[in-house]
């Protein structure tokens, strides 16, 4: 910072440097360059007091808030609102998938703007946070959502700070309330057998080995193709996942309805999208048994498109409808529900027949490399939340190893056998 020697005439600085100076009218002036606006030009900015060391001061504190970049740019500044706004408009969608823009966008619109919305940006407390995830809890939401919430806020933030906008990012600071880890007890030895026995009687019946032995997410294996599977080789491809449906109102007036319920409904999302991790794209090796069941599957297939003739839609779905059309995702959830109770095995999620086959494979000694491959992981953090080591699966797998789901309850390995058969392995 530089001073002029005489009170009533102003220097010119070297660029970048700020300058205090006497105006015509009596008062003490400070200019501070701050950074570069959008149009290119300099940023600098203009201070006016009374005295020269009221300027002093202030030039010195605009200089310290530049340096720690906790300066706002100019023009009109950021509330919560806006940003939040802007950022799940505009930015979020070109990072991530559809999946995850639906969780934001509850977490955005339903949540953050109406509690915080009207704060400006800049002036954002990580109290006001706390007092906000107070509020939550007391009107029962669960900790795993308030962890949720603020995931996404700190990402939103994030990116405020990364382009200047904001100089920290107070949900760092914010404390969100515990979360308990939910231990998930996967499915035994026992009850996969029974399960699969139950859904040989039923349709898509290889679905659910797929789910069990592979670990699939559901929109992976809804979204695979015939086009997808190599039986002679014993490789599956998983390229792309099925959508859970979006949708708008088609009737010309709101029916007063929402819009999943809108007679006239139109859906907004494509069917599947492709894989865009690099960990989700990945060959996944069948293990023999599973190849025999995809050709006992495809054969069953051949006669259902026989029987519907023309109705048929030949659309290449391994796992179609009874007309060749894509299965729902929530058609698939039923028939995971009603299989449960078929073969009176305990309620569960679908994602815990994922925990089941990640689980069996650790427990196993698959290398984790190979099982991140399988499951389609991109970060070791995932295989430790997949470690589930049951007692009651410990026990089963050390006396079945062999032929792991498929062999019969009664049937021991060989002493001394120490394969793996039936379970999968990435493909070279």
């Amino acid at each position: 910072m530089t001073e002029p020697n005489d009170k009533t005439k102003r220097t010119r600085q070297p660029n970048g440097e700020s300058s205090i100076y006497l105006g015509s009218d009596g008062k003490w002036h400070g200019r501070v360059t701050v950074g570069i606006r959008d149009d290119g030009k300099p940023d600098r900015r203009h201070i006016e007091r009374k005295t020269r060391p009221e300027v002093v001061k202030a030039v010195r504190a605009m200089e310290k808030q530049r340096d720690a970049q906790t300066l706002a740019k100019p023009g009109k500044p950021w509330t919560v609102k806006t940003w939040l706004t802007h950022w799940i408009d505009t930015i979020a969608p070109l990072a991530v998938n559809e999946n995850t823009m639906v969780g934001y966008g509850v977490a955005v619109r339903k949540h953050l703007i109406p509690a915080l919305g009207a704060h400006r940006l800049d002036k954002l407390q990580p109290e006001h946070i706390e007092r906000f995830y107070g509020k939550m809890q007391a009107n029962g939401r669960k900790a795993g959502t308030i962890h949720q919430i603020h995931r996404t806020f700190r990402t939103a933030l994030n990116e405020a700070v990364r382009r200047g906008h904001l100089g920290r990012n107070p949900v760092q600071l914010a404390k969100a309330p515990s979360v308990r880890e939910e231990e998930v007890e996967p499915y035994t030895v026992e009850e996969v057998q029974r399960l699969l026995a139950t859904a040989d009687r039923r349709r898509n019946a290889a679905r659910w080995a797929v789910a069990l032995a592979l670990g699939l997410r559901q929109g992976e294996a809804l979204g695979l193709k015939w086009t997808d599977v190599d039986l002679e080789r014993g490789v599956l491809m998983v390229r792309r996942s099925r959508r859970r449906p979006r949708y708008a109102h088609g009737c010309g007036d709101p029916c007063g309805r929402k819009a999943g319920y809108c007679p006239q409904r139109q859906r907004t999302n494509p069917e599947t999208a492709d894989t865009k991790s690099r960990a989700g794209r990945r060959a996944v090796g069948l293990p023999a048994q599973l190849v025999d069941l995809l050709r006992v599957h495809r054969t069953k297939q051949d006669a259902e498109r026989a029987a519907a003739g023309d109705q048929w839609t030949d659309e290449g779905w391994l796992f179609a409808t009874p007309t060749g059309r894509g299965t729902s995702p929530r058609t698939d959830y039923d028939d995971w529900k009603e299989l449960l109770d078929a073969a009176k095995v305990r309620d569960g999620r679908l994602h815990d027949a994922r925990h089941t086959a990640a689980t069996v494979l650790l427990i196993l000694g698959v290398s984790e490399r190979a099982v991140m491959g399988l499951m389609g992981w991109s970060t070791t953090a995932m295989a430790a939340r997949y470690q589930h080591m049951v007692d009651s699966v410990r026990h089963e797998v050390a006396k079945q190893v062999d032929g792991l789901i498929w062999k019969p309850t009664g049937d021991k390995p060989d002493d001394g056998d120490d394969g793996a058969a039936g379970v999968p392995v990435p493909a070279n």
